[in-house]
């Protein structure tokens, strides 16, 4: 199983960026899946999680409105869309899945529960 992450970079505040994530070797649809991002200095978090099936999606508090999680099957890619970033957004952002969960809440997507990892892509949110 291969998760790659691509599409991150250097954005101004306000601005917006969407990443992907390229999976090989599962079928995302079947999945819960997840959005998590590591700030320097800080614990890795939980951004946008959702069902499989294109079920239920949650969203941390600071991103509700904001961030939104998508699904190509065709292509097996998930993608994060965010808009309106702030320099709070900047951090390493990671695409994972979990087999056989359903999340109730954006808690109840923890990241040590997630089966595969990609290895993430720098998001810098500055002027």
């Amino acid at each position: 199983v291969q998760l790659v992450e691509s599409g991150g970079g250097l954005v101004q505040p306000g601005g917006s960026l969407t990443l992907s994530c390229a999976a090989s070797g599962l079928t995302l649809n079947l999945n819960a899946i997840g959005w998590f991002r590591q700030a320097p200095g800080k614990e890795r978090e939980a951004v946008v999680c959702a069902n499989r099936n294109g079920g239920t999606t949650f969203h941390a508090d600071s991103v509700k409105g904001r961030f939104n999680i998508s699904v190509d099957n065709a292509k097996n890619t998930m993608y994060l869309q965010m808009n309106g970033l702030k320099p709070e957004d900047t951090a390493r952002y990671y695409c994972s899945t979990e087999w056989g969960a359903t999340y109730y809440s954006i808690n109840a997507c923890r990241d040590s529960d997630m089966d595969y990892w990609g290895k993430g892509t720098l998001v810098t949110v500055s002027s």
